[in-house]
């Protein structure tokens, strides 16, 4: 592996892509420190660190991870990229209900960058609202428990909240799109892992200063079960159902066509980390809106479903089932699939083509994909029980489980895979040795 991440830097074009991407995330890191004008920095973090100890600590701890810390700190990222994923999502979804946003999306490049235009269109709508009510927030100090955030409150502090928070959300959607263009990898994808990864030494500061209550054998048994965990992400992100299909011969004019075997691979897990995405979403309002706007019923509505409570994990786990199956209804079509194997003489051995093919292809897809949405239910309340049976902050849990393993295990491999294309293209081994390239010196 040191040899194939070496290798790297010899290959021009890849080691200025890996330069770039360095410099970019780099850059997105030091806009996290950056904070909002008008704030009392000091008085937040006091603020943040005795929510940290209830639960609404949960809440801010979800929202923080996605934004690399800059949340907490209400820097100029505060808001992070989740504004885009909202309207990614959003567009996904709509894609498949509105006929024109689907007849776009079949247009090619064209109706893909038509369909990104509106997502951009999305982010900065979803961003201004979203800073809007987190100015109101700030200014009133009964939600900081005497705690004075803004110093001077008004009309002008919304406004260049509104405006700071969204250009910063903007200029992170820039960075992640430059990424894509000019580095390695998914860039918007990056930008959240970075955020991710810069937590780690925060949680391990939390765990140092539990070290009183944590035995050799407990860090040695977490130590094995984040190994576990890790592995299991990556076994059942990278698996998949091969369905064998035959084409059958075809003879136009002199040449023939088809023949030939491949197959349709169904993945285990399609929605990935969506569908907990999708489930703290719903699971989350409640709490988030009864933090902007205090009222006692909704409070504890907000209360009985909050993190830690055996409701809020049945309802948690019945979600990310629920919506691992919905988001693979939309993206994967039997029907469609059935209907192009049968018009260019495609068929599963053994199933007769079109309805027959569409039931088996669903009847398959189902059952593969209960496997890969209970694995994920599983991983996502892991740190729920590790933090309530280890009495260990939300951060450090967070690391062995939920979204952020997911999001980290599943960018890593997509970014080591596009790396090891450049290195297999000028003749170098890979991060996997295959024993075919012997790679040149």
């Amino acid at each position: 592996m040191l040899e194939a991440l070496v290798n790297s830097f010899r290959i021009q074009d890849l080691k200025k892509r890996l330069l770039i991407t360095g410099a970019l995330l780099a850059v997105y890191r030091i806009g996290c420190f950056l904070l909002v004008p008008g704030i009392n920095g000091s008085e937040l973090a006091s603020f943040f660190a005795s929510l940290a100890k209830t639960q609404g600590g949960a809440l801010f701890g979800i929202i923080n991870m996605f934004s690399g810390g800059a949340m907490e700190r209400l820097t100029i990222f505060a808001l992070g990229i989740m504004p885009y994923i909202s309207s990614s999502i959003i567009l996904q979804l709509l894609t498949a209900v509105i006929p024109a946003l689907e007849k776009l999306a079949k247009e090619g490049k064209s109706g893909y960058q038509k369909i990104n235009q509106y997502t951009r269109y999305g982010t900065l709508v979803l961003s201004v609202i979203q800073s809007f009510f987190i100015a109101l927030w700030l200014e009133n100090p009964q939600h900081f428990s005497g705690h004075e955030i803004v110093s001077h409150p008004g009309l002008a502090f919304r406004i260049l909240t509104v405006l700071t928070l969204t250009t910063g959300t903007i200029f992170i959607m820039w960075l992640g799109e430059q990424i894509q263009e000019r580095g390695i990898g998914n860039g918007i994808s990056l930008v959240i892992t970075a955020g991710i990864i810069s937590r780690i030494p925060t949680a391990l500061q939390q765990l140092w200063l539990l070290h009183n209550q944590l035995n050799l054998f407990t860090l040695l048994i977490m130590a094995a079960f984040l190994v576990s965990v890790v592995f299991g992400v990556i076994m059942v992100t990278q698996a998949q159902r091969k369905i064998p299909v035959q084409y059958a011969r075809r003879i136009v004019g002199r040449k023939i066509y088809g023949g030939q075997s491949t197959y349709i691979p169904i993945k285990v897990d399609n929605a990935g980390v969506i569908s907990i995405i999708f489930a703290q979403s719903i699971l989350l309002f409640p709490a988030t809106i009864a933090s902007f706007f205090p009222n006692t019923a909704l409070n504890t509505f907000a209360q009985n479903i909050a993190r830690g409570h055996l409701l809020y994990t049945l309802i948690y786990a019945t979600l990310i089932v629920f919506f691992c199956y919905f988001y693979t209804a939309i993206v994967f079509n039997p029907q469609d699939l059935a209907s192009n194997m049968k018009k260019y003489g495609g068929f599963i051995p053994g199933i007769r083509p079109g309805v027959s093919t569409s039931e088996y292809l669903d009847y398959v897809t189902t059952r593969v994909t209960l496997a890969g949405a209970i694995f994920i239910a599983i991983i996502a309340i892991v740190p729920d029980f590790i933090m309530a049976s280890m009495k260990i902050p939300y951060l450090v849990a967070s690391f062995f489980g939920g979204t952020g393993i997911l999001i980290v295990v599943g960018v890593m491999l997509d970014t080591i895979k596009q790396v090891e294309s450049h290195l297999l293209m000028h003749h170098y081994e890979g991060f996997l040795k295959t024993g075919r390239i012997k790679g040149r010196r």
